[in-house]
């Protein structure tokens, strides 16, 4: 019966922590396939010149030569963009919505996965008792989260 107990907890936690890094992959990924995959996208730099709330927004410079298809574009807001700031973006197709792009963009669109990590490290060690593999599941959503507060705080 002891042992019962012990798989049935251990499975369930690794089906909570599995369900845990599935979605915070899947919150990740409707920003950072824009970042990875940048290719037929218009690409420019956005000069914030309103920032409130959760959302920035400014005037869009395409990178190429060409009519402007999006003269004003809004962002998601994080740590590091101010008004007057000029950031390098893409625009979501079909949209008025830019994502940043370089480092800072790549870091900050996996941020949903790096806390996602670290939720799921505190279950693959309390329900899996697997110690080292929580470990390295929390250090590596530490190092994410680290790094992308870095690059967006330059």
């Amino acid at each position: 019966m002891a042992s019962a107990v012990s798989v049935s907890r251990q499975v369930v936690s690794a089906a909570l922590a599995l369900l845990l890094l599935v979605a915070g992959f899947w919150a990740s990924w409707g920003t950072a396939q824009h970042v990875i995959f940048q290719t037929g996208r218009e690409h420019g730099h956005v000069l914030l010149d309103r920032c409130d709330g959760g959302t920035c927004g400014g005037a869009f410079e395409p990178s190429a030569e060409g009519p402007v298809r999006t003269p004003k574009v809004t962002m998601d807001r994080s740590v590091g963009e101010k008004k007057g700031a000029r950031l390098p973006v893409v625009i979501k197709p079909d949209t008025a919505q830019a994502v940043r792009v370089g480092p800072a963009g790549f870091f900050k669109a996996w941020i949903p996965l790096g806390g996602a990590l670290l939720l799921a490290s505190v279950v693959i060690a309390g329900g899996m008792r697997h110690r080292r593999l929580a470990w390295i599941t929390g250090g590596a959503g530490a190092v994410l989260l680290s790094a992308a507060w870095a690059t967006l705080s330059l």
